[in-house]
């Protein structure tokens, strides 16, 4: 019985703060597979289609952004859910995302150094 009291005002706690300017948090889960790597990403309140996905500099990032009133203008505010550079193994090129229910999963495939690179080098005689 405590648990789901807790559990409702914590829900209630979020709804209350996002109805008075606050946000919700983004839902950020990393799963790992043999082959790839996928987030899942769900941000309340705001949809996919105004999630930007972008590799900048081998960075990966992932932004909305929220329309601030300052004055008679309206500011686009960037909100960033997740930004980190893109590990060696990943192959970037083939990164791609996908819905899924109110969100989307970025699936980002390994390449052939996911599993060691090895070469044999031999010595020349000079």
């Amino acid at each position: 019985m405590k648990k789901n009291s807790f559990s409702d005002m914590i829900s209630s706690v979020d709804v209350l703060n996002t109805l008075y300017g606050g946000i919700s948090e983004p839902y950020v889960e990393f799963v790992q597979f043999e082959d790839r790597r996928e987030i899942y990403v769900h941000v309340p309140g705001i949809d996919n289609e105004s999630i930007k996905i972008e590799i900048h500099k081998n960075v990966l990032t992932i932004f909305y952004s929220i329309k601030l009133l300052s004055g008679d203008t309206l500011i686009p505010m960037p909100r960033v859910v997740y930004s980190k550079n893109i590990p060696y193994f990943i192959d970037a090129s083939k990164i791609n995302a996908q819905t899924e229910g109110q969100g989307f999963r970025l699936i980002l495939p390994y390449n052939e150094k996911a599993n060691g690179f090895y070469r044999n080098i031999k010595l020349d005689e000079v």
